[in-house]
């Protein structure tokens, strides 16, 4: 089982509630899962914002309370079915976070374990990165239909360490599945890096083409 929720927020409530940044948008998230441990995320998130609201989802394969500075009108959600995820074809918005890892290496010459990551911009490349995540994830992009890449945008956070942003870049086309076992995979788990600040939920409509 799982749910898809969907939260608008005014201003005035994105003021009050201090979401001032994907990391302030990150901690609230937290608030519908009461119950559950901060060490096992069981929900991807994405913030829309529009001209005078935000939309927050969230997917999730648990199911989601609402707190109560959550008012039920700017609240819904609703169960997956589970033939959700059974069509062919679909089209689809992913706001992700492409980047590519450089080798970064000690003073002795080791490499580290971790790489420098850096925000991906060129539209050829973003498009080339989606793709190679298109085949990991069981389905392909359709060639004959236009893909939309946006600008790429920053997203800032601050928490206790530090602060810094995320390149989150939107993608907008039309998508066929290869296997649906493996996209299934892909839809729940998120697609990218930065998936607990708001990136890697794909936003799915089944259509006939």
């Amino acid at each position: 089982m799982s749910w898809l929720s969907r939260i608008s927020f005014d201003q005035e409530q994105i003021q009050d509630l201090g979401l001032i940044d994907s990391y302030r948008w990150h901690q609230r998230s937290w608030a519908f899962f009461p119950n559950q441990p901060t060490g096992s995320r069981p929900f991807l998130t994405r913030i829309d914002e529009l001209e005078n609201r935000s939309v927050l989802w969230i997917l999730s394969a648990v199911q989601p309370v609402r707190p109560n500075w959550c008012g039920a009108e700017q609240y819904e959600v609703r169960e997956i079915a589970s033939s959700f995820l059974s069509h062919r074809y679909y089209a689809f918005s992913l706001k992700a976070n492409p980047v590519r890892c450089l080798v970064q290496r000690d003073e002795a010459g080791n490499r580290k374990k971790h790489g420098r990551r850096i925000a991906i911009t060129d539209p050829q490349q973003l498009r080339a990165w989606l793709s190679r995540k298109a085949t990991d994830g069981g389905f392909c992009l359709m060639e004959d239909r236009t893909l939309d890449i946006g600008a790429v945008s920053r997203a800032h956070f601050r928490n206790s360490k530090h602060s810094a942003y995320h390149g989150g870049v939107e993608f907008k086309g039309f998508l066929k599945v290869v296997e649906h076992s493996i996209f299934s995979q892909t839809y729940f788990s998120g697609i990218g890096s930065a998936k607990g600040f708001g990136f890697g939920l794909l936003l799915l409509m089944p259509v006939d083409l």
